[in-house]
């Protein structure tokens, strides 16, 4: 199965600012509503931002609205987080997805971020 690949994770400060890219080889999911989320130690998962396949409608989790902007770019087929303004309570594994009908099934393989205080 084709796999949706995750970059730009790490280690950061808190205030810092971080970028993180998702991948997926060829024309994959193109054409696929794409999110991140995350997954905080001991808690669920949960969405973080969402963008449309044409990329003029987005969704943003209230803890990271004004901090947070998601975009695609479909002639490279990769989808970013950027997050800026970092808090401690960002510290998660990252996650992107696609969702290519109504649902998301896709996953990446997730990238860990640390925001130190």
């Amino acid at each position: 199965q084709v796999q949706l690949v995750e970059s730009g994770g790490g280690l950061v400060q808190a205030g810092g600012s971080l970028r993180l890219s998702c991948a997926a080889p060829g024309r994959t999911f193109s054409s696929s509503t794409k999110g991140w989320f995350r997954q905080a130690p001991g808690k669920e998962r949960e969405i973080v931002a969402e963008i449309n396949w044409s990329g003029d409608g987005t969704y943003y989790a209230d803890s990271v609205k004004g901090r947070f902007t998601i975009s695609r770019d479909n002639a490279k087929n990769t989808v970013d987080l950027q997050m800026n303004s970092l808090k401690p309570e960002d510290t998660a594994v990252y996650y992107c997805a696609a969702r290519p009908v109504t649902k998301y099934t896709y996953w990446g393989q997730g990238t860990q971020v640390i925001v130190s205080s």
